[in-house]
C-alpha cells in the first residue's frame, strides 16, 4: 500500500494521528473511529483496509483524548490500610500486586489511595467528586463498616473483596473466599492426625470474619465427636496476643493442636512453644490462616489456609469490566475456596 504523496511529510513530523490514518486507508475519521471503537459498523473489506493502515502506521489511539470524551479514566480507586504494627500478615500485599496485574490486562489500572486514621470514607469523596476513579474496589466490609453503603447511595460502581456480613439484602457485586471451609480443613487435617484437644484462637467476637473461620473449627470438632469446651481464646490480632493465648491454653486446656485465624497468631504459639523448647509438628501442632511469607519461611515452615488471592483478583477485574460496560452487567457474587499449604509445623 502506498502512502499518499501530499500527506507523506506529516508522517515524518511526529506520531501518526487519526487523520493520517483516514489519508492512508482512504476513507473519512469518523470511520477510522468506528474502525477502532465500533467495528460491527463496517464493511468487512472497508474494515480490513483501516486495520491495514493502522498496523503499517503504528498508530496508537489516543487514550487521553478519548477519556475526555467519555469521561472514562480508566482507573480503578482502592483504600490501601498499612499492616498493624506486631503482625506477620502481607496477604493484601499479595492481592494488591495480582489486582494490579489482572486489571493492566483488561486495560485498566489501580490507583491507591492512604486511608487517614478511623475515618473509613476519607478519600472517597474527593475521588467521586473528581471523576479520577471510574469505580473502586472496597476490602473492608468488617462489621459497621459504611464504605459500601455510603457508595451505592451515591451510585458509584464498585466491587467488594469480602461479603456484606450486616447488609444482607445488599445487591452490590462481591468475591470472597470461604474461610469456614477453610478452617474446617485445617481442623480435620489435625484430627485425622490423631489430635483431640485442638485449639481455637481468633480475633475479638466483633470480627465476622473472625466468628465465620472460628464456625468452621466448631463444625470439624463437632462432626468429629470432640467437645471445644474451654479450647477457644479470642484475641487481639497480634504476635503477642497470639503467644498469650497459647500459654493459657497448653496449661489450662491440654491443647495438643492449635489452629488460628491468622498467621500473626500462630507466630505467636510457635513463640510460646519455643520458649517451652516444644518442636512444631512433633510436640505440638500449628495451623495459621493466609499462608503468608512468614509461614513459608519461617524454620520447618507454617501450616497454613491459604487464600486463592490471585483468583480472587480475576474474578473483581470481571465483575468491575462488566458494571463499566455499556450497557453496564452484573456478575454473580463468588465464594472461593482456600487450600491448605502443610508444612513441619503440623
Amino acid at each position: 500500500m502506498v502512502r499518499p504523496e501530499p500527506r507523506s511529510p506529516a508522517y515524518a513530523a511526529g506520531p501518526p494521528t487519526l487523520a493520517d490514518v483516514a489519508d492512508l486507508a482512504r476513507v473519512s475519521r469518523q470511520t477510522v473511529s468506528n474502525a477502532l471503537n465500533n467495528p460491527d459498523l463496517l464493511r468487512a473489506d472497508t474494515l480490513e483496509r483501516v486495520q491495514a493502515a493502522v498496523a503499517e502506521l503504528g498508530y496508537t489511539p489516543n487514550r487521553a483524548a478519548r477519556n475526555l470524551r467519555t469521561r472514562s479514566s480508566q482507573l480503578i480507586g482502592m483504600r490501601f490500610v498499612p499492616g498493624q504494627e506486631g503482625t506477620a500478615n502481607a496477604a493484601m500485599d499479595r492481592f494488591v500486586h495480582s489486582l494490579v496485574e489482572t486489571s493492566r490486562e483488561a486495560g485498566y489500572h489501580v490507583l491507591l489511595f492512604a486511608g487517614h486514621g478511623t475515618d473509613a470514607l476519607a478519600g472517597y469523596d474527593d475521588l467521586l467528586r473528581s471523576t479520577a476513579v471510574d469505580a473502586f474496589v472496597v476490602t473492608d466490609t468488617f462489621l459497621g463498616n459504611p464504605q459500601t453503603r455510603w457508595l451505592e447511595e451515591r451510585g458509584a460502581p464498585f466491587v467488594a473483596f469480602g461479603r456484606p456480613w450486616d447488609q444482607p439484602e445488599a445487591t452490590h457485586p462481591w468475591v470472597d473466599v470461604d474461610g469456614a471451609a477453610g478452617v474446617v480443613a485445617a481442623t480435620e487435617h489435625l484430627l485425622g492426625h490423631g489430635h483431640t484437644r485442638v485449639a481455637w484462637i481468633g480475633w475479638r467476637k466483633d470480627s465476622r470474619i473472625g466468628e465465620d473461620r472460628r464456625s468452621g473449627w466448631s463444625r470439624a470438632m463437632h462432626a468429629a465427636g470432640h467437645p471445644t469446651s474451654g479450647l477457644a481464646s479470642r484475641t487481639e490480632d497480634t504476635v503477642a496476643s497470639g503467644r498469650e493465648a497459647a500459654a493459657v491454653l497448653l496449661d489450662e486446656a491440654g491443647a495438643t493442636a492449635f489452629v488460628c485465624a491468622s498467621d500473626t497468631l500462630a507466630m505467636g504459639v510457635l513463640h510460646t512453644l519455643d520458649e517451652r523448647g516444644l518442636v512444631p509438628g512433633r510436640d505440638v501442632a500449628v495451623i495459621g490462616f493466609d499462608d503468608s511469607q512468614v509461614a513459608q519461611v519461617v524454620p520447618g515452615g507454617l501450616s497454613s489456609v491459604r487464600q486463592p488471592l490471585e483468583q480472587v483478583a480475576v474474578e473483581i477485574v470481571a465483575a468491575l469490566s462488566g458494571l463499566l460496560a455499556h450497557p453496564p452487567s452484573s456478575a454473580p457474587n463468588v465464594l472461593l475456596a482456600p487450600s491448605l499449604a502443610v508444612r513441619a509445623s503440623g
